[in-house]
């Protein structure tokens, strides 16, 4: 009888780690994957599907579609039972089911990192989603639509004013596709011009993009403070209270578009299991990726703490490693799975090759292998490692097709909120 393998998690880690398997195991054994979703979403697309660059079904990988021979569960994992081996799921409509596994894998990733901020919950929104990345399209759409009927200087200055809260990679990013959109936006609209919107960026730490160090952090500050956005840097967020932003700094205005960007994590799903995490709440796994003194158990990604060899810490929580790591567990489980031990496994080890980030406009910056690349050869190059790294061919061909006609027409700007109320025209009838 062949081994049960349970796979939690349908993001890099998850899909990585089954294709892994496909490819080492027999048929004798069953790989089974739980996910909320039926696709594999790449995250670094987000802000061009939010800027409207890149149609939003392309940034998604189906997984029935990629994984030929796992069974795909559409649910939740709640808990894990390791002394019963089982996990306990709850499915799309809520009926709940045990699944009993041989080994699992522990990869549903991480959740917005939130703070106990008033209003924060009540009036902003993350961008870790393709539903947010929309509705943050349609919404600074649907505020241009608001303020260029509004003649209150007052309130369409609320309109148009949006903030955003932590300047990392995801912050930055979206922050500079949404700019471009609405900057595009503006020429269609004769009331409004770009004196009329207010971009501001609120970061706690002292620089912005802190990992690609001081020199590019300090360009992309003045390429985005150049586009008029606002940097609000060593400045907090303390309250969103009847329309009105208040930060640490002093500074109190409307606003009412707040986007919440400033870190995640991890998923609690390991510490509400009973499996040893450390004090972040992440799983303590060792170099093979096996969670220590839990036979049966792996995890990887952002819900693991991997150490790293190449800083003697631990890994960071990015794409780049939640991939790698996926692979060496899938080689490392088949090893296990075969009757193979630690001395047939290999350690995870990667030295990280740098970073790049867009900051809309055609300018970017990044270090890759150390070197400091900035301006628009940083902004392609971006592009043109994503899209490699973007799981298909067909993915990659529908987004390089979506970049050829952003280049070549205009940006389109159809607000399409309604498609988050679709029974709203037909409840309308019965009045």
């Amino acid at each position: 009888m062949g081994a049960r393998i349970l796979i939690v998690g349908g993001g890099y880690v998850g899909m990585y780690t089954a294709l892994r398997l496909e490819k080492r195991l027999g048929r004798e054994h069953t790989i089974t994957l739980v996910t909320p979703e039926n696709f594999m979403l790449y995250q670094p697309f987000l802000p061009e599907v939010a800027g409207g660059t890149i149609d939003p079904r392309a940034v998604v990988v189906p997984l029935r579609r990629v994984l030929k021979r796992t069974d795909l569960t559409i649910g939740e994992v709640e808990r894990i039972d390791h002394e019963r081996k089982v996990a306990h799921v709850r499915l799309v409509g809520d009926e709940r089911r045990e699944i009993a596994y041989d080994h699992v894998v522990i990869g549903p990733g991480s959740w917005s990192r939130v703070l106990p901020i008033p209003g924060l919950a009540e009036h902003a929104v993350g961008f870790k989603t393709v539903s947010e990345a929309i509705y943050l399209r349609n919404r600074v759409l649907s505020q241009m639509d608001k303020a260029d009927e509004l003649r209150d200087p007052e309130a369409r200055f609320a309109a148009l004013t949006f903030v955003f809260v932590g300047a990392g990679y995801a912050g930055i990013e979206a922050l500079g596709e949404l700019e471009d959109l609405a900057r595009e936006a503006l020429e269609l609209y004769p009331t409004l011009t770009e004196h009329d919107t207010r971009w501001i960026m609120v970061e706690a730490r002292d620089a912005i993009l802190p990992e690609l160090g001081s020199n590019l952090a300090r360009y992309a500050r003045e390429r985005l403070e150049e586009r008029g956005i606002e940097i609000r840097t060593a400045t907090r967020l303390e309250s969103i209270e009847k329309g009105v932003v208040r930060l640490s700094d002093g500074q109190e205005f409307p606003a009412e578009t707040i986007v919440w960007t400033a870190g995640v994590k991890p998923s609690p799903l390991p510490r509400i299991s009973g499996l040893p995490v450390d004090e972040a709440g992440r799983l303590r796994v060792d170099p093979f990726l096996r969670v220590v003194d839990t036979p049966g158990v792996w995890g990887a990604g952002d819900v693991a703490a991997v150490p790293d060899e190449s800083t003697g810490g631990i890994a960071p929580p990015t794409a780049q490693h939640a991939l790698r790591q996926a692979r060496r567990l899938g080689d490392n489980l088949a090893t296990a799975v075969g009757g193979g031990g630690p001395e047939l496994m290999t350690p995870f080890r990667w030295k990280h090759k740098g970073s790049v980030a867009s900051l809309g406009h055609y300018k970017g910056v990044a270090n890759p292998l150390g070197v400091r690349i900035r301006g628009f050869p940083a902004w392609f190059l971006h592009r043109t490692y994503h899209l490699l790294y973007m799981p298909t061919w067909s993915r990659r061909v529908r987004i390089a097709m979506d970049w050829t006609v952003a280049l070549l027409f205009p940006r389109d700007i159809a607000q399409l909120g309604s498609l988050e109320r679709p029974k709203e025209p037909f409840e309308r009838s019965f009045e």
